[in-house]
């Protein structure tokens, strides 16, 4: 008799603000040279949808035949929030990377009601590098993350900040049970490291990891995320996690 062995860990990937998905090769290249963790990236429409209709969006899209855990990268933590709360079927745990559960810059938020007057398609390339990547950019993430805005409208771009702006999942986030592990990057700009503690409190056992990186963590350092996330879903049991 042969004895089927089961299928590799599946890792969900949930995209930052542009939303392309383009910006995971290199983490993934990093992921599949030091384990047997597959990916699925789900990218998003490139229309002015709320974080309500972006979770529709992706539940129609998770796998349905086997486990998986979610990787929720920056803007798209209220949606990680959203599948812990009521996880579907097969979701095991969830990745926070640079990520929130509510608005990371309260003081911002009555400002949502000035993003029309914000030149999203003009932003100076290097406020954007100082925002994402510094002090770790290199002339080639400055081309892939050009490359990746410029696939994305400027009124989408303005429709998820004020999303951003005007989001509070942490009471639902509360409620979840699934394991949680939070990447934290030392250098991050946008997100102040005292989220971190704000999602460590409300997800019990919730594990973090800091790694000396910008913002953009899984582009900079894909191998020191690569790491940290294949050593997590490792450790999850087999009951529990993946099998």
């Amino acid at each position: 008799m042969t004895i089927s062995s089961p299928a590799p860990a599946l890792l969900v990937l949930l995209p930052g603000m542009d939303g392309t998905a383009r910006l995971f090769q290199h983490f993934d290249a990093a992921l599949r040279a030091r384990s047997t963790i597959a990916t699925q990236a789900i990218a998003y429409p490139a229309a002015p949808l709320d974080y309500a209709a972006l979770e529709a969006f992706v539940r129609e899209r998770l796998p349905q035949d086997r486990p998986f855990v979610v990787l929720a990268e920056s803007f798209s933590g209220p949606l990680g929030a959203a599948l812990r709360a009521d996880p579907p079927p097969g979701m095991r745990a969830l990745v926070l990377c640079c990520s929130f559960v509510r608005n990371p810059r309260p003081l911002l938020a009555p400002l949502r009601h000035l993003l029309d007057l914000v030149p999203f398609g003009a932003l100076p390339g290097f406020a954007l590098r100082q925002a994402l990547l510094a002090p770790y950019a290199t002339p080639a993430l400055q081309a892939e993350l050009a490359a990746a805005l410029a696939q994305v409208p400027p009124g989408v771009l303005r429709q998820r900040l004020r999303a951003v702006l005007e989001t509070d999942a942490s009471p639902s986030f509360a409620r979840g049970t699934l394991p949680v592990l939070y990447l934290r990057a030392r250098h991050d700009r946008l997100v102040p490291p005292e989220n971190a503690v704000q999602i460590l409190r409300q997800a019990a056992g919730a594990q973090l990891v800091d790694i000396a990186a910008p913002h953009m963590l899984l582009q900079a350092v894909p191998a020191a995320a690569a790491d940290a996330v294949a050593a997590f879903i490792t450790s999850l049991s087999a009951a529990q996690a993946l099998n």
